[in-house]
């Protein structure tokens, strides 16, 4: 065996290892044993939730963009999680951010939401989550508006609006 072959070799089972690593560390996340205030069985959500509501807020699927209820409603109101009524977001926050899902530059109030590092595209993301049920809501980012520079892409699946 050649030195080039070697290090060939050795170059693809480190990069197995990592890959290997970032997908199990996502697996772990997914069994996290974290309690919420509403806990219920896989058959209780599938029950409550449509079948969009549950791959969203259970399963951490995203919608598509600009296909969805709440991406352009422009009506006063309160933003609550699908899962277990809780206010998450205020319209008075929510802004135009072109992506093709609701936007809000900060939740209703601090605590409001949970966030938890997402490596499922190998690159980290930051997910939003339901600090009651721990329904998935969507990721945040750091390319918002003043006054926080915060831009919570939240799928509206996730979402219930009750209107001012």
């Amino acid at each position: 065996m050649t030195r080039r072959t070697l290090l060939k070799i050795s170059a693809a089972l480190g990069l197995g290892l990592v890959v290997g690593a970032a997908t199990r560390g996502g697996a772990l996340a997914k069994e996290s044993t974290e309690m919420f205030e509403i806990t219920k069985t896989d058959e209780e959500w599938r029950k409550l939730l449509s079948e969009e509501q549950y791959q969203v807020l259970r399963k951490e699927a995203t919608e598509p963009p600009f296909k969805n209820k709440y991406h352009d409603n422009k009506a006063p109101g309160t933003y609550l999680c699908a899962g277990c009524d809780l206010p998450l977001f205020s319209s008075q926050h929510k802004y135009d951010s072109g992506t093709g899902w609701p936007s809000f530059w900060q939740p209703i109030e601090e605590g409001a939401v949970r966030t938890k590092t997402d490596w499922k595209l190998l690159l980290p993301r930051t997910e939003v989550h339901c600090p009651r049920c721990g329904g998935h809501l969507g990721h945040v980012f750091e390319d918002g508006p003043p006054p926080t520079g915060l831009r919570y892409c939240i799928n509206s699946a996730a979402l219930k609006f009750v209107q001012s």
